[in-house]
């Protein structure tokens, strides 16, 4: 079975994940009780930036491990995961 990056961290990853959830299903409720617009969008940017802070410190553990270890092996193999991370990134940085 494949090691990754998040691995050492998955517990956390998974707690922060299911955090992220309960914001959501959050939002879901506002929407079902028909709570003011704005309150709703305070409460969509708080779990966008969450989301967004997971991504930015899978990112980094991404390139730490896979890209650093793919690097070190050399080939095919490191220009592929470089340009998965480039492509990664680019995703963020559009989002």
């Amino acid at each position: 079975m494949a090691t990754y990056g998040y691995s050492d961290h998955k517990d956390s990853h998974l707690k922060r994940l299911r955090r992220v959830e309960g914001q959501v299903r959050g939002l879901q409720r506002m929407v079902e009780e028909d709570k003011y617009c704005i309150d709703i969008l305070t409460q969509v940017s708080a779990a966008t930036k969450a989301l967004q802070s997971f991504s930015l410190e899978l990112l980094e553990e991404h390139l730490s491990h896979c890209v650093v270890e793919a690097a070190q092996r050399g080939g095919p193999e490191a220009e592929e995961k470089v340009r998965e991370a480039s492509e990664a990134i680019a995703r963020l940085v559009r989002s």
